[in-house]
């Protein structure tokens, strides 16, 4: 039993409505039946809203109508009744509303200027046409003027204006010269379009007296010509290229407004040289694909079909080498009305209900207005089943008198949209259409379809019954159509009989008899199968079918489906084929196909045809390419595909690859379809909407591929809604307050039909909101602004063409933009659980501060204090991110025995939150550094003395040394091993009781309360007797350290003519000593591009001396400190300075002028040729030291002879070192040259160059040079 629901009386009355609306006749296409039935008027054909017209030629205004009775004709010209028979000039077309006035016979087209309209009406109502404006053409002539010549300098712009006369429609603009021919353009030249014409810099070539601007009117088939304009281009020399400026538009914005619909063309041309080059962009989005071009050499943007998605800020920005301008043009795009829902004709009975619903668009949104058989609804006669709801007319209980034809007018500021609709009350009887005992035949187990196509007003029930006397059919083994027809899903021998259609309405009632017989299939009982035949032999196929008793079968061989060849040789039988006498030709596929009316059925079998033996060696090779492709049976939505195999080439075909190529969308690019197998040679293959197909197929062997087909003939398949919607739909927010909407969008054919657009949806979930939806462009993005921070989204995109909508999508959830977290982590707690490790606690924060994807948590730490040496150095924080909700996390890599500080922070898709407050932990006592140094040094007979350096890393308090040594032999063998503790506050110790003449290996290292730590080794030798060494030795290795630098001197005993080298490291380190050779037997060097508070470990050696090299030094750069120079160009005693040198060089090149003019010759200029001092030697630009180190050079005196050459240049190898660099300050500092000199007080320390470059300081010379 089904549970009966209540339902209240307006929902009863509602639903009632509805299925009374949906009952709304539909009348059949019969030809018979519509010369019959009453009609209102409909217009059929008519002539354009705004109809511009040859003024020398007949004015034709198209006016064309049905509707039985046929209608009668009327016009309104200018909203008033036009008389035509008061008209000689004006004619109707017989059985027509057509007007036709004569111009060609003295009228003139002007007199009938104006705005026209048609009614066509019979006794049912009155159709009424657009409002038709009559315009004739006009072209003018050129207003007179007198034109100057154009003198312009090269590389200048130039402008060219045109001016054309407004004609109806405007005029095409063309440039060209006297002999007629087009005028050029390029890059540099082009026509805009307002028809001038634009040079963004003129060359010498431009010159020419013949610049001629055309106007020519299509409708009249005129051209007008300007007057030619001069052009002179005069040079100079040089040409001053240009950065861009706009010709047009002008000024940095502008706006613009097109309609829906139309062509959107945007233009910038630009000034410059080099000739600038345009480019477009639109601001925050894309130019939208496959409708965006760019014409003019990309100086005019062209965006065909706007829609409101292409509103938006547009820029072109032209650039050459020297910059770039641009402008902005704000693009706002509106519409003219346009159909959502047009009102359609509504046939009803008496009594019915039923609605005209008229839905438009447009921007802004158009007003709807009703009018009844033309007049406005508001005056027209009154009708009490009609109902006005604004865009919907509610009709209730209809009567005959209820017909007529209703208009609907759309408008707004740009335009507006007329429809008529009628709405025609029928009382007519039920009448069937089908012919009486029509013979249906099927095949049994298939489907059978009896048709009953009926009209009746109100609209009949229809009723099936078997037999004259049967009762009606129901049940599950029927199908009953909405057009009457009755389908028998499996039709069986038992379902052969009569069957009578009963159609009947409140007028009356009317029946139809149909027969149906249902034959037996037809079976092929033994196919004809695989043969393989030798050469000249016989072979037989057999093909034995049963079929209906009544049904005529007709058997048909084929070979390689075509017709069996015009031979003897080939005998039909009544149930086989004999091939006599096989020749290698008959090789290939036969098919025996049996036809009824009713049904076909066919087999095939492979012949393979050999040689006789002894039989050859067989190539094998890959088969040729099929051939003659043949579409047939083409439908909306599939096609069947028929092919020739090529030949296999002794390898049978194992199965065909179809292929397809989308001209449409993808010329030239070739796509898999499907596969059959070798034995097939036609397909049934599924197509889909607006592709334009072409097909090809590749046989397929042993061997391998063939070569493809050649492809078939092209099949375009027509347009319908898009079966799929975009994928990979997401929202995502780049800001707190938007939402980005993005989705794969549809590829080629997928769009199923032309103007491919989404529809954008989107709410707000667990919020009882609406959905917002709008439409866009083909694009893959949109943004929704101001929505709340990080809130989730329902969102879905929905694809639409021309045709319609594609199925509704499934939804997906998105969230709007994040924020930066609001609050930081709490309770943050540190357990240090050794001297390098601590972990960290802190208390998540709440969800919903942290406002988007919560990614996890980082913790900033860094080191405050070195707790041994308690000095603050550069503070660098490290930063650890831990992801997820995790709540802890460990610190590794900490530096023992040091004070940290740390704080946490929350992290989402936006960034960091706010911070902790700074949590302050301490690590204990590690394992110490090797100490930074170990020196030996005074060997002598059984002592040696140690000295040392303290660990760059204590990391704790020290608490002693361990020093171990042992001798080692010639052989290289160690001896015993003596340990020594000695106290922490020791740095010496001189080691007695040794034996003399031996080499000694040291390993010394330092100890915290933890533990030791890794130790430093170093060899050394006592002596033989205490008669000085004969070997050298380099000792007493010092050096004073700068920030970035170091300067490093030492003492060497032993042979002239040595070569030095410096070696360096970072102290404690493993990589490999650094090695600097120093020039020369200078014993200082400069150690240059260091690492400022970074403890170094260095050491000297000679070349050539057996690698002997000196024991090792620890120094440590400076800290990294703010610069504090003065450029001592901006000093006012140095400008005075170089004001008097200046001065003194003017007066000296003044006298020297006269002397040489004199014949004279300028003494200082005979001493420097007579003698050319040898003294001074270039400075060498790698190390910034001099080619020869020497003591003498320290005292010779200053030369006399300018070292400035004649030009008044300096060159770079002139030595331009001078004491005003170095001042006479008491803070002593090593220069790089190795000198000790004063700091200059009141000019900050010379920051040494990076790496080991030279650092010239700053000469007066080199600021006098600078100066003139």
């Amino acid at each position: 039993m089904m549970k009966k629901k209540s339902i209240s009386s307006s929902k009863a009355s509602l639903v009632l409505f509805l299925c009374q609306m949906i009952s709304a006749l539909d009348v059949p296409l019969d030809s018979k039946l519509l010369e019959e039935l009453s009609q209102p008027p409909t217009i059929t054909q008519q002539s354009p809203k705004d109809y511009i017209v040859d003024p020398r030629e007949n004015i034709v205004i198209q006016c064309e109508a049905k509707g039985k009775p046929p209608p009668s004709f009327s016009w309104t010209r200018n909203g008033t009744h036009f008389d035509i028979d008061k008209d000689a000039q004006v004619t109707m077309k017989p059985n027509s509303g057509t007007l036709v006035i004569n111009i060609m016979n003295g009228g003139k087209a002007e007199a009938y200027e104006g705005v026209y309209q048609c009614t066509a009406r019979n006794e049912r109502g009155a159709a009424i046409s657009n409002n038709i404006v009559i315009r004739p053409s006009r072209s003018p002539l050129w207003t007179k003027e007198k034109l100057e010549p154009n003198q312009v300098r090269e590389g200048d712009s130039l402008v060219l204006h045109c001016r054309p006369p407004v004609g109806l429609p405007p005029p095409i603009i063309f440039w060209m010269d006297n002999a007629f021919q087009r005028l050029p353009q390029s890059e540099r030249v082009s026509q805009g379009l307002n028809g001038d014409l634009y040079f963004s810099n003129v060359q010498p070539e431009d010159t020419r007296e013949d610049y001629i601007c055309y106007a020519r009117f299509n409708h009249t088939q005129t051209i007008q010509q300007k007057q030619p304009i001069s052009v002179k281009v005069f040079s100079t020399k040089p040409v001053t290229e240009r950065q861009p400026i706009l010709l047009t538009p002008t000024g940095s914005t502008s706006t613009k407004v097109e309609l829906r619909g139309n062509v959107l063309l945007l233009e910038c041309i630009a000034a410059g040289l080099p000739t600038p080059v345009i480019r477009w962009i639109k601001e925050g989005g894309e130019l939208p694909a496959n409708r965006t071009f760019f014409e003019n050499f990309k100086k005019t943007l062209k965006i065909i079909d706007v829609s409101e998605a292409d509103s938006g800020n547009y820029k072109c920005i032209a650039r050459n080498i020297l910059g770039s301008a641009h402008h902005v043009i704000s693009v706002t795009v509106k519409a003219a009305p346009y159909w959502i829902t047009a009102p359609r004709n509504l046939v009803l009975s008496p009594g019915e209900d039923g609605t005209l619903i008229c839905r438009a668009n447009g921007n802004p949104k158009p007003n709807i207005s009703w009018l009844a058989n033309g007049v406005p609804i508001a005056i027209a006669p009154e009708d009490p089943s009609r109902k006005v709801d604004g865009d919907t007319i509610i009709f209730s209980h209809v009567q005959e008198r209820s017909s007529a034809v209703y208009q609907c007018n759309a408008s707004n500021e740009y335009g507006y949209l007329l429809a008529n609709a009628f709405v025609n009350i029928l009382a007519e009887p039920p009448r069937i259409l089908t012919p009486a005992n029509k013979l249906y035949q099927v095949i049994a187990d298939s489907p059978a379809l009896l048709d009953c196509a009926y009209f009746g007003s109100p609209k009949p029930e229809i009723e099936w019954f078997k037999g004259v006397k049967g009762s009606i059919l129901r049940g599950n083994e029927y199908i009953f159509h909405d057009n009457g027809t009755l389908e028998i899903p499996v039709a069986q021998k038992d379902s052969a009989g009569t069957y009578t259609c009963v159609a009947r309405n409140e007028l009356g009632k009317i029946q139809n008899e149909v027969q149906l017989e249902v034959k037996d299939p037809t079976m092929i009982i033994k196919q004809p199968e695989y043969k393989v035949i030798q050469r000249y032999g016989q072979v037989s196929f057999e093909c034995i079918i049963k079929h209906d008793s009544t049904l005529l079968p007709t058997v048909t061989w084929l070979k390689d489906n075509d017709e069996l060849p015009d031979d003897e040789r080939f005998l039909i039988g009544k149930d086989n084929l004999t091939i006599m006498n096989v020749t290698d030709k008959d090789d290939g596929t036969y098919t025996c196909i049996v036809n009824t009316t009713l049904d076909s059925v066919s087999a095939s079998a492979v012949l393979t045809v050999v040689a006789a033996p002894p039989t050859p060696a067989i190539i094998y090779a890959r088969p040729n390419p099929p051939f003659d492709l043949e579409l047939t049976g083409q439908l909306e939505r599939s096609v069947e595909l028929s092919w020739i195999p090529g030949d296999e080439n002794n390898s049978p075909i194992t199965n065909f690859v179809i292929e397809y190529e989308d001209g449409l969308h993808e010329p030239g690019v070739w796509h898999y379809q499907t596969e059959v197998p070798g034995t097939q040679t036609t397909i049934q293959l599924k197509l889909s909407p607006y592709v334009n197909y072409s097909f090809r197929v590749i046989a397929v062997n042993e061997i391998g591929r063939s070569q493809p087909s050649e492809p078939s003939e092209q099949y375009l398949t027509k347009s319908a809604n898009p079966d799929e919607n975009p994928s990979n739909v997401q929202g995502i927010g780049s800001e707190p307050d938007n939402l980005v909407i993005t989705w794969e969008s549809l590829k080629g054919f997928q769009s199923n039909g032309p103007g491919l657009q989404y529809k954008v949806s989107w709410r707000q979930k667990d919020v009882d909101d609406e959905w917002t939806s709008v439409i866009v462009a083909n694009v893959s993005k949109y943004i929704v602004s101001g929505t709340p921070t990080f809130v989730p989204y329902e969102i879905k995109v929905q694809a639409l063409n021309d045709l319609g909508y594609a199925p509704e999508p499934s939804e997906v959830i998105g969230h709007s933009g994040e924020d930066l977290p609001m609050v930081a982590p709490g309770n943050v707690q540190v357990h240090v659980i050794n001297s390098t490790l601590a972990k960290v606690h802190w208390d998540p924060v709440p969800l919903k501060t942290v406002r988007g994807h919560l990614q996890g948590y980082k913790v900033y730490y860094w080191k405050v204090q070195s707790l041994s040496r308690r000095s603050k150095r550069h503070v660098e924080k490290k930063i650890l991110t831990f992801r997820g909700n995790k709540t802890f996390g460990m610190l590794p890599g900490l530096e023992p025995y040091s004070s940290y500080k740390l704080n946490v922070r929350v992290v989402n898709g936006k960034g960091e939150g706010p911070a902790s407050p700074d949590k302050v932990f301490k690590t204990p006592e590690g394992v110490p550094s090797s100490p930074s140094f170990l020196k030996i040094t005074n060997p002598t007979l059984n002592s040696l003395t140690l000295e040392w350096g303290l660990p760059t890393h204590p990391n704790g308090v020290l608490t002693s040394y361990i020093l171990k040594f042992q001798p080692i032999n010639n052989t290289h063998e160690l001896g015993p091993l003596v340990e020594i503790r000695i106290p922490a506050n020791e740095s010496s110790l001189i080691l007695k009781n040794l034996n003399y003449s031996t080499r000694y290996k040291f390993y010394f290292n330092a100890q915290t309360s933890v533990g030791s730590g890794s130790q430093i080794t170093e060899e050394a030798v006592t002596i033989m007797d205490e008669v000085q060494p004969l070997y050298p030795r380099i000792r007493n290795v010092t050096t004073a350290a700068a920030e970035t630098y170091a300067n490093i001197s030492w003492e060497y005993e032993g042979p002239d003519h040595v070569n030095f080298y410096v070696e360096y490291g970072v102290a404690g380190s493993k990589e490999d000593w650094k090695k600097e050779i120093v020039n020369g037997s200078r014993s200082f060097f400069v150690l240059k591009g260091l690492t400022p508070g970074t403890a170094y470990k260095v050491r000297v050696g000679a070349e050539g001396l057996s690698g002997f090299r000196s024991s090792e030094d620890v120094f440590e750069t400076g800290p990294a400190m703010a610069s504090r120079q003065v450029d001592i160009a901006t000093q006012g005693w140095f400008i005075g300075l170089m004001c008097a040198v200046a001065l003194l060089i003017l007066i000296l090149l003044i006298v020297c002028f006269i002397r040489r003019n004199k014949g004279g010759k300028y003494p200082v200029k005979e001493k420097e040729d007579a003698h050319a001092d040898p003294e001074i030697q270039p400075m060498k630009e790698d190390d910034g030291t001099f080619g020869e180190y020497s003591d003498a050079e320290d005292h010779k005196p200053l030369k006399k002879g300018s070292r400035t050459p004649s030009d008044r240049t300096v060159k770079k190898e002139d030595s331009d070192d001078s004491l005003v660099d170095y001042g006479e300050g008491v803070n002593g500092q090593f220069n790089e040259d190795g000198s000790f000199i004063g700091q200059y007080s009141g000019k900050k320390e010379k920051e040494p160059a990076e790496g080991n470059e030279s650092s010239e300081a700053p000469s007066p010379v080199n600021a006098m040079n600078s100066f003139v």
